[in-house]
């Protein structure tokens, strides 16, 4: 439970902060003019934090050391990504006025980031590991 937790929380932080670069990007393109009606920032916020929880819980299939790495990715990108598409529809983020294109690209974007973010995560991890795996050595070796 402590782990998952611990999982969404730092998922949504990090969808958090992906919101607000993407708001300040918007912001700057729109001229300082970037505004919103009928509660559509508390929607977003609310889609953000999902999206969050939508990356953030299917992360614990890594624990699942029984199952291929491959399907891990496979369930916990998948989970992560429908949850982002459905978000981005029901939110507006891709909203009727963007052509089929404009949406591909949004799509392509999404499931770049996404992987980017796992990208680095697996990196991080497995430093991790090898740094523990060195200790634990280092301390074999003292006992012999």
């Amino acid at each position: 439970m402590k782990t998952l937790v611990k999982r969404s929380v730092i998922s949504i932080g990090m969808a958090m902060a992906i919101f607000c670069l993407v708001g300040i990007i918007f912001d700057i393109r729109n001229g300082g003019s970037y505004s919103f009606e009928n509660y559509c920032y508390t929607k977003m916020v609310a889609g953000c934090v999902a999206v969050g929880l939508g990356f953030g819980v299917p992360s614990v299939v890594y624990s699942k050391e029984s199952l291929p790495m491959a399907v891990r990715v496979v369930i916990h990108m998948g989970i992560g990504l429908i949850v982002y598409t459905v978000v981005a529809f029901v939110v507006g983020w891709m909203g009727n006025s963007t052509t089929v294109g404009q949406k591909i690209a949004v799509v392509a974007v999404q499931i770049g980031v996404a992987f980017l973010i796992w990208f680095l995560f697996m990196q991080h991890n497995r430093r991790e590991a090898k740094r523990l795996n060195e200790k634990i050595r280092e301390k074999n070796e003292q006992v012999q």
